[in-house]
C-alpha cells in the first residue's frame, strides 16, 4: 500500500465523535478506508460518521463494558472482517489527587485501560486466526513521563504503554502489529483549562490522526507526537531524577494539571464525571 492508499482496509475507531478520534476517522477514510466508529452515543457516532464520508458507519460502545464492546465489534463486522483498531477513548480527571472523588480515577482505569484490554482481547482471535491485523493503542506522553495532578491519567496511560508492548512480544511473528501512539499536549477538550508546557508545541488532533493513519502503512512500535518529544523522553531517564525534575518544572511541566482554570475545565469535568465516558 502507498502511503496515501489504504483501499480495502476495514479499521475500527473508539472515542470517535470528536477530537483525535474524529480526526483520525476522516484521515483513514481519505486515503481510502472503511471507518467504523464507536462512541457513547449512538446518535453522535451516526452523526460523526456522516461527517466522515459514504465509506463510515456510527455506533454505540461503552468500551469499559466487554458487552458492549463485543456487541460494537459484531455490528463492525457486519459487512467484512476488520483490519484494524484504534482504541482511542479516554478520559483525563486532573487535580491533586487526594481531593479527587474515588469515581473520577476508578472511572478512569476503566475507560482508558480497560478500555484497551476489551477491545484487544475481542479483535485479536480474529487477527490471529487470519494471520494479519493492526492494533493501535492510543496512550500519551503522560505514560512516560510524571505529571503532578495527573496521577490517575498518567498511570492508567502507562499501563497502555506496557500493555502494548507486552502484546508485540507475546504475539511476535504471527502477523498482527502493535503500535502505541503517544501524543503530547493535543489542542481537544482534554486540555481545557490547563497550561501547555514551554518550548514542545501543542499540536492538533490532524497530526495525531495523520501518524497513526501512517502506521497502517508502515508500521511502527511507538509513535510520538510531536516526533520531538520522543528523544526528550527517552534522554531524561539518563540525567536522573534531579535534572529531569528541574528540567520539567522549568518547561512549566509539573504545573500543567495542577494551574487549571476550572471555568474554562468545567464543561469536559462535567462530561467526564457523567455516568459514562468522554472522547479524547
Amino acid at each position: 500500500m502507498s502511503k496515501k492508499n489504504l483501499d480495502g482496509v476495514r479499521i475500527v475507531v473508539t472515542g470517535a465523535a470528536r477530537g483525535i478520534g474524529l480526526a483520525t476517522a476522516k484521515e483513514l477514510h481519505a486515503r481510502g478506508a472503511t471507518v467504523v466508529l464507536g462512541d457513547l452515543d449512538a446518535g453522535q457516532a451516526k452523526a460523526a460518521a456522516a461527517t466522515v464520508g459514504p465509506r463510515a458507519s456510527g455506533h454505540a460502545v461503552d468500551v469499559a463494558d466487554h458487552d458492549s464492546f463485543a456487541r460494537f465489534l459484531a455490528a463492525a463486522r457486519a459487512d467484512g472482517d476488520l483490519d484494524g483498531l484504534v482504541n482511542n477513548a479516554g478520559i483525563m480527571p486532573i487535580g491533586r489527587f487526594v481531593e479527587q472523588d474515588p469515581a473520577a480515577y476508578r472511572k478512569a482505569v476503566e475507560v482508558n485501560l480497560l478500555g484497551c484490554l476489551h477491545g484487544m482481547h475481542l479483535v485479536l482471535p480474529g487477527m490471529l486466526a487470519r494471520g494479519r491485523g493492526h492494533v493501535v493503542n492510543v496512550a500519551s506522553t503522560a505514560g512516560k513521563a510524571p505529571i503532578p495532578g495527573g496521577m490517575a491519567y498518567c498511570a492508567t496511560k502507562a499501563a497502555v504503554v506496557a500493555l502494548t508492548e507486552t502484546a508485540r512480544v507475546e504475539h511476535a511473528g504471527t502477523g498482527v502489529e502493535f503500535t502505541c501512539v503517544m501524543p503530547n499536549f493535543t489542542n481537544t477538550e482534554l486540555i481545557a483549562g490547563t497550561s501547555a508546557t514551554k518550548l514542545i508545541p501543542v499540536v492538533e488532533p490532524e497530526d495525531v490522526a495523520r501518524a497513526i493513519a501512517d502506521t497502517f502503512v508502515h508500521p511502527r512500535k511507538d509513535v510520538f507526537v510531536p516526533r520531538i518529544v520522543g528523544p526528550i523522553l527517552r534522554t531524561q531517564p539518563l540525567l536522573g531524577r534531579g535534572i529531569r525534575d528541574l528540567v520539567n518544572r522549568r518547561l512549566g511541566a509539573y504545573d500543567a494539571f495542577l494551574s487549571v482554570d476550572p471555568a474554562a475545565r468545567a464543561s469536559y469535568d462535567d462530561r467526564i464525571t457523567a455516568p459514562k465516558e468522554a472522547s479524547r
